[in-house]
């Protein structure tokens, strides 16, 4: 009996998943220590929220976030300019056979969590969430 493949698409593998903790992990403690030396990323608390590597594991995708949101687009710019730095040192750390290529992303998980927060807490929400109060009864009523 031939066994068919589910054509359904699946999420990241567990390899991709652990390999891009381990970056984001390194990436993190690289920017916290200040090992990139720009004026740009001295100034500004970054947090690294999540790393997606594609199925072959040879491409990065680093979502970045600065504190407070300020400098997006600079930060961002000076990550992509010192990326072949940041590659050396994962591939340094990070025991693989290839060092991804890094690609960095603006996240947007904070900004679509509070458009989901708003829907929410917005009132046609609210009106379908209330119960409809039901008649008091007595217990006379009951048999």
């Amino acid at each position: 009996m031939a066994r068919t493949r589910d054509k359904t698409p699946k999420g990241p593998s567990q390899r991709q998943l652990r390999v891009g903790e381990l970056i984001r992990h390194e990436l993190a403690a690289m920017l916290s220590r200040g090992e990139i030396h720009d004026d740009v990323l001295a100034g500004h608390v970054i947090t690294v929220t999540q790393v997606r590597l594609s199925p072959d594991l040879k491409l990065a995708t680093c979502h970045v976030m600065p504190l407070g949101g300020k400098d997006e687009a600079a930060v961002i710019k000076a990550l992509e300019s010192h990326k072949r730095f940041l590659r050396g040192e994962i591939a340094h750390r990070v025991n693989l056979k290839f060092a991804p290529e890094l690609r960095f992303r603006r996240d947007e998980t904070f900004e679509e969590a509070l458009r989901i927060d708003r829907l929410l807490h917005s009132d046609k929400v609210r009106r379908d969430l209330v119960r409809p109060s039901l008649p008091a009864r007595d217990e006379a009523d009951e048999p």
